[in-house]
């Protein structure tokens, strides 16, 4: 069964640069008592750096490991970068009180990602969204809630999905999407019309890729294969998947756990039609909603 991977408390800037000393100091055939004892560090402060769960990470420190592990300069200033990113805001610092613990890890990662892959069978995913779709989506998720408390988490998804557009370094992102998603009812059949006309639009850029697995791929890889998101990172940072249920979502970080993530992706991938004949196949059911 796959193990769940526990990414509280931790950054991927602090994971990286805890990552690249340990590799550092392991290429140098020390051992963590070994850099204690020279280093003045305790033990346990250098285990915390290197499982990225310190939050204390000081200039000085990075630059006095790097120096002991005979980086070089480059290596050096790039890995005082990372520490110095740990007390930066982000950009839905204003809305954490809308969301769980584990969803802000995944929104963590998600901004650090340097490319996304998608698989939904049931509801248009998140970045994909439109305001009323996402509006009906929270209103049937929580129907006690006030307006303004739905208005609030339908603003986080839209502000979320800029990274899709931003001028500067937009994210890559690749959705495979059951033909499920596009004939189940949210709203009304113009919020679907209007939807699937969005998804097709958002298509058409370069660093965005929309394709449907249809009805007649049959079950490609043999079983239910559950919603997931793959989140592949720069540096050669390993990658993440985070599967999100009613009940419990879970981060995998295991190397053979997202090994089998991406082969079962790719069996998805292979299934289903190609860009193109997405685009029509979205526009053409978006037809169907709006009659």
């Amino acid at each position: 069964m796959p193990s769940k991977a526990d990414l509280r408390g931790t950054t991927l800037p602090r994971r990286q640069l805890g990552r690249a000393l340990r590799d550092a100091r392991q290429a140098r055939g020390l051992t963590l008592d070994q850099v204690a004892a020279a280093t003045g560090i305790s033990r346990a402060t250098l285990s915390r750096i290197e499982l990225g769960q310190y939050t204390k990470v000081r200039d000085m420190e990075v630059d006095y490991l790097c120096r002991y592990y005979c980086l070089p300069d480059a290596r050096t200033q790039y890995l005082k970068a990372l520490a110095g990113q740990f007390n930066t805001k982000v950009w839905y610092q204003d809305y954490r009180d809308l969301m769980l613990p584990v969803f802000k890890t995944y929104l963590e990662l998600e901004s650090f990602a340097s490319e996304s892959w998608f698989y939904q069978p049931i509801i248009v995913p998140g970045l994909l969204q439109t305001e009323d779709y996402a509006r009906t989506v929270e209103r049937l998720h929580q129907p006690d809630d006030s307006m303004d408390e739905i208005n609030n988490r339908v603003d986080l998804r839209i502000q979320r999905a800029r990274i899709l557009t931003r001028p500067h370094l937009a994210v890559r992102a690749e959705f495979l999407l059951h033909e499920n998603v596009l004939y189940s009812l949210v709203g009304s059949g113009q919020i679907m019309g209007a939807q699937l006309r969005h998804i097709a639009d958002l298509s058409t850029r370069d660093n965005v890729s929309v394709r449907v697995v249809p009805f007649t791929a049959g079950i490609p890889t043999g079983s239910v294969v559950t919603p997931h998101i793959i989140l592949n990172f720069p540096d050669n940072e390993p990658s993440v998947v985070y599967t999100e249920a009613v009940v419990t979502s879970m981060f995998f970080e295991d190397g053979d756990d997202v090994k089998h993530f991406r082969a079962l992706h790719e069996t998805l991938r292979h299934a289903a039609l190609d860009e193109q004949q997405s685009r029509d196949r979205m526009r053409k059911i978006a037809r169907r909603h709006e009659q």
